[in-house]
């Protein structure tokens, strides 16, 4: 069984892979928030991202990195700074003295949140983060590359949807990620041969998805859930995600709006 570095661990995501990896990789948890139940293929390590001996610690002896670690939303510039950008960097510094070389980055749709929804966007349109949080996402990305390219590192960057039991608004309908549909891309991340660098988008078999995920396939995928199977339900209670214009009309929703100095009329 192989050894799997998660962070992050405690949040939503974290929680919902733990169960889906339970019995198929043994995970070494960090978060700076206590894991208490941890499972007999568990272990739970208390590390803080920006600090650099701690992350190498972590790293330290593991088959691969899932690093779902760092804010999920917009924060001020410290916070997101030191968390999302120094964080990132640490763990792939930490990965690569200790010969780590397989990394799965959880990106986020925020990194191209400005692309209009009526627009199909792959994993080669260039980045339009919407915030902040975005930014770092694009960051992440580019510091994938440069170690995958002077370093041998060997990763894969999801740009997340958004990972739930099932959608809940208009916006998710075409964003939404399954938990098994997640695992089952990120275990293409840690597992696939052929990996060097690799960008896809993490959502299921979304009928009206604003991304086409061909490379995600290329690489195996086949997402077992399907949003439009909820899509009833959601549009009797919802018919638009904020009544915002232009969250209504760009992918990011309501972050592409979220501080705007600018906003049209």
């Amino acid at each position: 069984m192989k050894k799997i570095l998660m962070t992050g661990a405690a949040g939503v995501v974290g929680t919902f892979l733990r169960g889906e990896f339970r019995g198929r990789y043994h995970l070494r948890l960090t978060d700076m928030a206590a894991i208490d139940d941890c499972g007999t293929d568990e272990e739970y390590v208390k590390a803080d991202l920006s600090n650099l001996e701690a992350i190498q610690n972590a790293v330290a002896g593991v088959d691969g990195i899932i690093h779902l670690g760092g804010y999920s939303v917009e924060r001020e510039w410290e916070s997101i700074l030191n968390a999302n950008i120094i964080g990132c960097y640490n763990i792939y510094e930490a990965a690569r003295l200790n010969g780590v070389k397989r990394i799965v980055f959880a990106s986020s749709n925020h990194a191209v949140g400005f692309y209009e929804r009526e627009t199909t966007i792959d994993h080669t349109d260039r980045t339009r983060p919407d915030t902040r949080y975005g930014l770092t996402k694009v960051f992440g990305e580019s510091l994938g590359s440069l170690y995958a390219d002077k370093y041998g590192a060997e990763v894969m960057n999801i740009r997340i949807g958004n990972v739930a039991e099932q959608p809940i608004d208009v916006r998710r309908l075409s964003i939404w990620i399954s938990p098994r549909d997640l695992a089952q891309l990120i275990s293409i991340g840690l597992e696939h041969p052929d990996i060097n660098y690799e960008i896809v988008y993490g959502m299921s078999d979304n009928k009206r998805a604003w991304w086409n995920n061909a490379n995600a396939q290329r690489l195996g995928y086949a997402p077992q859930d399907r949003s439009e199977e909820y899509a009833a339900e959601v549009l009797a209670e919802h018919s638009a995600d904020t009544g915002d214009a232009l969250a209504d009309a760009l992918q990011g929703g309501d972050f592409v709006t979220a501080e705007s100095i600018i906003h049209p009329a």
